[in-house]
């Protein structure tokens, strides 16, 4: 009887399984984590759940019952030691569990400031699972000082967390402006504005020299000399893909587990999906951090297990939620030359459209999903309506689907 092993316990490995039985697989199936807790949402840790706005039952994507029912055999709190592909291994625990088809499915890690520079005292935070969340959530007390290391989402979401729960927040951005990575100026703007209307203090263009204090942090020195009074401080500086297990098992290795457009990796019955891997896209090879990402690449991994024979056609969707925003991002914003803004239909909300030349890349929706639906599709189908027609408010967005 075939035996397809998941390794990671996230929004890839379950949906991986869950396509497995849905698709009528009738083999063994073992999903392994390294985590207590069964699969869980990660959106939410650093937004309602650390606001206390969502129990912790919540966050799990199926109940363990699911697994159970469906003969899944789940393994959690287990460590993977090695990966013997000759063989067909896995070592688990110190025990060897045989596979016929491995899902690499090991998400990511949380880059951490070096203990150099303070990254090991007590009281400094990342924000990556359910244990990070649970072990700083008792410091978001009224009145506390936070520093948040990285203009990026997640420390956005974080200040924005902080500052609702009245805490006094100083976001640290090295770059020019917050968002710089992954957002056009406009965006940038916008949630500036919005998290200092929230009384956020945003110190742009300066980095952290190092965090002070003995045991734990107490105080920040910043690269233009500045010092400042922390209580407890938040890193958010991004994220690297965990490759540790493809890179022991001979994978080659391309900003991520390298795949085929079918989730194939370099070696024979190794498979990967998820924030971990990388995929051919336009031409290129990509690597997207998204649920949506996550939830389609390993549905298709699990498809072409089962010997779909299905290309993985990617449409990159992406959001945030701070304060009363959602923001809906559809495309992907890489090359683009100019920005049309379109004014949304309440005060302040706006969406940001991304050209190159005259393509239609991506779309930035504040608070606008009609903008991002109707971007979206127009993305996907290959469409790009003329400038001034996105820039102009009188012309109905769902017109440009005609």
């Amino acid at each position: 009887m075939s035996h397809v092993v998941v390794v990671g316990a996230g929004q890839a490995g379950s949906s991986c399984v869950a396509k497995l039985r849905n698709s009528g697989f009738e083999g063994r199936i073992t999903l392994i984590g390294s985590e207590t807790a069964p699969p869980y949402q990660r959106p939410p840790l650093s937004k309602a759940y650390l606001l206390g706005e969502m129990e912790l039952d919540r966050l799990y994507l199926r109940p363990l019952s699911f697994y159970q029912d469906q003969n899944i055999d789940v393994k959690l709190g287990a460590t993977v030691e090695a990966v013997n592909p000759t063989a067909k291994t896995i070592s688990v625990n110190g025990d060897d569990l045989a596979y016929d088809d491995l899902v690499l499915a090991t998400g990511s890690h949380p880059r951490r400031l070096p203990a150099s520079v303070g990254g090991e005292l007590g009281g400094v935070y990342v924000v990556r699972t359910l244990k990070d969340v649970d072990s700083m959530a008792p410091e978001f007390d009224e009145g506390k000082r936070v520093l948040i290391i990285g203009g990026g989402y997640i420390g956005l979401e974080a200040a924005a967390v902080a500052a609702k729960k009245g805490l006094q927040v100083t976001l640290v951005e090295m770059a020019d402006r917050i968002l710089q990575r992954v957002a056009c100026p406009e965006t940038s703007d916008f949630f500036r504005k919005l998290h200092q209307s929230h009384g956020v203090d945003i110190v742009e263009g300066v980095g952290l020299d190092r965090l002070t204090g003995e045991d734990r942090v107490t105080g920040a020195l910043l690269t233009d000399g500045r010092e400042l009074e922390v209580d407890f401080a938040i890193v958010g500086v991004g994220i690297t893909p965990a490759t540790e297990l493809a890179e022991m098992a001979g994978c080659t290795i391309d900003n991520g587990i390298s795949t085929d457009a079918q989730g194939r990796t370099s070696v024979d019955g190794i498979w990967a999906a998820g924030d971990c891997a990388s995929f051919p896209y336009r031409g290129g090879r990509i690597r997207l951090e998204s649920v949506p990402n996550a939830i389609d690449q390993a549905e298709l991994v699990a498809e072409n297990i089962m010997g779909a024979d299905k290309d993985y056609v990617a449409k990159p969707w992406f959001w945030s939620d701070q304060y009363t925003v959602k923001l809906q991002i559809a495309g992907l914003n890489v090359g683009y030359d100019s920005v049309i803004t379109r004014a949304g239909d309440k005060e302040g909300d706006a969406s940001y459209w991304y050209y190159k030349g005259d393509e239609l890349l991506a779309v930035d929706a504040a608070n606008e999903p009609r903008a991002f639906m109707v971007g979206k599709r127009l993305i996907e189908a290959g469409k790009s309506p003329s400038k001034d027609l996105i820039a102009d408010t009188e012309v109905a967005l769902k017109t440009l689907l005609k």
